[in-house]
């Protein structure tokens, strides 16, 4: 296989209906507090692993936790997984601070993310 290597997975976000509520659940899950703190996100990053807590599934409407894949070029890898089969649901876009997130679905209808940083 040639392309982009996938760095692994780094970060999951989760959507969740009660955000303070649920973010005491994973606070005392993870036994720290959030990094992260907003009405529209809360995000812990512990031993390289970021968990995001995302109210009523933001804009992307999820359903169920979605995994990131990190990479060092997102387009890349978007363009290897569609010729896979993969179907792009949400293109590359910028969400602040140069990081670029996409997602897309495998050939069972499963939602998969990508994050390039700078």
């Amino acid at each position: 296989m040639t392309g982009t290597p996938t760095q692994g997975i780094k970060t999951v976000l989760h959507p969740v209906t009660d955000l303070p509520k649920a973010t005491e659940v994973y606070a005392a899950l993870l036994g720290i507090r959030p990094q992260t703190e907003s009405e529209y996100y809360v995000g812990f990053d512990v031993e390289g692993q970021h968990i995001g807590l995302v109210p009523s599934g933001g804009p992307q409407g999820m359903t169920s936790p979605v995994a990131y894949w990190h990479v060092p070029d997102i387009e890349a890898k978007l363009a290897e997984v569609t010729a896979a089969g993969a179907t792009v649901r949400d293109s590359a876009k910028d969400v602040g601070g140069g990081r670029l997130v996409a997602t897309f679905t495998d050939s069972d209808g499963n939602v998969l993310g990508l994050v390039q940083d700078r």
